[in-house]
């Protein structure tokens, strides 16, 4: 399942893929060919966050915000646990091994839930990385230029 959300509209937009017919191929690293009833389009990811499993992508000259639940998402939703675990986070781990591009944080700082802390750069795209609570920021594990392992811990937190 997939909810899709125009960036400059506050609605969203939620399909399942099984109920449409499309045809999609990788062009490059970021950029997708989408042929869909008979009209050929052409994708290109712009950030993703595999943690919240949410993604920008771009198609024409429209930014399209997308977040993908799988069985599971939506079995947790539909019981209530959608937000188990949320707060105990402590860190900020990396989801891949990349270049830390960007740090926008600094130790002491509060940040929100969702809150953009750094860009992580892995195969050639740029994925933002969010906080995933509300938090002060205890400690910074690496400085911007940094090459970083998957699941190295980039960000202490001190949940709120």
């Amino acid at each position: 399942m997939y909810q899709i959300k125009h960036q400059s509209k506050e609605d969203f937009l939620e399909l399942d893929p099984k109920d449409f017919n499309w045809d999609l191929v990788q062009l490059e690293d970021q950029a997708f060919h989408i042929l869909y009833q008979n009209r050929s389009y052409t994708a290109r990811v712009i950030a993703a966050d595999y943690q919240s499993k949410s993604f920008e992508i771009r198609i024409g000259q429209n930014t399209y915000c997308l977040s993908a639940k799988d069985r599971f998402d939506l079995l947790a939703e539909r019981l209530g646990f959608e937000k188990v675990g949320a707060a105990k986070v402590n860190d900020i781990k990396a989801p891949m091994p990349g270049l830390l591009l960007d740090l926008m944080v600094e130790v002491g700082q509060e940040v929100k839930k969702d809150e953009a802390v750094l860009i992580l750069e892995a195969m050639k795209m740029e994925n933002v990385i969010k906080a995933p609570a509300d938090a002060i920021i205890k400690a910074i594990k690496v400085d911007k230029g940094a090459a970083v392992e998957k699941n190295q811990v980039l960000i202490e937190l001190d949940p709120l």
